[in-house]
C-alpha cells in the first residue's frame, strides 16, 4: 500500500482556468475509469495563496502555486493494461515533482498530542532531494539528527512530520509527455523504470502565514549548515530545483474518487 505525492505548478498563471478544466473534464475521469479498483482514496488540494507582502520571501523555497493531489493506493496495477492513453492537455503542465511514500509518516517529530479545536491548520509541505553527489546516508543523518531538532525550535511551528520516500518509479502504466517535456502535448512515451530522485516528503503546520513568516523568516532558529549545501540558507537545497513547496489546508478540495464515482470502474 503507497501514497502517491503530486506537486502541481504552473509555469504561467494564465494556465489557470485550462489547467483546472482539463482536470474536471478529462484527467481525473480517466484516472478513476482506469485505475479506481487500486485506489482507497484520490484527493486533491489547491494551493493557498499566500499574502501579496509575503511573496518574495516565499518564492525562495520552491513555491508550488497549484495544487496537491494525493492518492491512496492498495497496489500498483502492472502494465500492460489496455488502456487508450490519457487526454493530453495543450498548455505546459508547469513545476513541480512526485514520488511515492508510505501511507503513515516515517518519522513523527512533534505536535501529535495537538487536538483539531486547539489550533487552526496551515500546511506547508514540502518536497525535496539532497544535491547531486550527495549520498543519500550523509544527507540522512544531517536531517534526522541535526536539521530536525533545529526546525522544532521554530517559534510558531506546531506540528511536525515527515515521510522518507519509497524506491519506486513512475509505477503507473500508460504514457506520459517525455522526459523533460513536461507539458508537450504529443507525442506522449510509455512510461519507464527510471528511479524517482526525491527523498522525502515533510510536513511543517502553523497557525496561519504569520506563524510561518515568524517561524521560517522573522526569528528562524539557528541552523546547522551542511558542508554539501548548495543554496546558501536555509533549507540549504537549490529551490525549484531540489527543494519543493506548497500550503494547503487540511481538508481537502475536491474528494475526486467521490466525485466521479458515476463512471465505470472498468478498463
Amino acid at each position: 500500500m503507497h501514497k502517491h505525492i503530486l506537486f502541481q505548478g504552473l509555469a504561467n498563471m494564465n494556465d489557470y482556468p485550462g489547467r483546472y478544466r482539463w482536470d474536471i473534464q478529462y484527467h481525473y475521469p480517466e484516472i478513476v475509469r482506469r485505475f479506481g479498483p487500486w485506489l482507497q482514496r484520490f484527493e486533491r488540494y489547491l494551493a493557498v495563496p499566500p499574502p501579496p507582502e509575503m511573496y518574495p520571501d516565499i518564492e525562495r523555497f520552491g513555491n508550488i502555486n497549484f495544487g496537491l493531489t494525493v492518492g491512496w493506493w492498495l497496489d500498483i496495477p502492472g502494465p500492460p493494461d489496455g488502456s487508450l492513453a490519457f487526454t493530453p492537455p495543450k498548455f505546459g503542465l508547469g513545476r513541480g515533482g512526485m514520488c511515492y511514500i508510505p501511507w503513515k509518516a516515517t518519522e513523527d517529530f512533534m505536535g501529535g498530542e495537538v487536538t483539531p479545536a486547539e489550533k487552526t491548520v496551515l500546511r506547508w509541505v514540502t518536497l525535496f532531494k539532497y544535491p547531486e553527489g550527495v549520498p543519500v546516508e550523509e544527507g540522512e543523518d544531517w536531517y534526522l539528527n541535526v536539521h530536525a531538532k533545529e526546525v522544532m525550535q521554530q517559534p510558531g511551528l506546531t506540528r511536525f512530520f515527515s515521510s522518507r520516500t519509497l524506491s519506486m518509479s513512475n509505477a503507473l502504466p500508460g504514457f506520459r509527455p517525455p522526459p523533460g517535456k513536461v507539458g508537450v502535448a504529443s507525442p506522449w512515451v510509455r512510461v519507464t523504470d527510471e528511479p524517482l530522485p526525491w527523498v522525502r516528503v515533510t510536513e511543517q503546520w502553523y497557525e496561519n502565514f504569520d506563524g510561518w513568516h515568524k517561524s521560517v523568516i522573522e526569528k528562524p532558529p539557528k541552523y546547522t549548515k551542511p558542508p554539501w549545501a548548495n543554496y546558501h540558507e536555509y533549507p540549504f537545497l537549490k529551490p525549484a530545483v531540489d527543494f519543493w513547496s506548497i500550503f494547503v489546508m487540511e481538508f481537502p478540495t475536491q474528494d475526486i474518487l467521490k466525485d466521479y464515482n458515476h463512471t465505470a470502474f472498468t478498463l
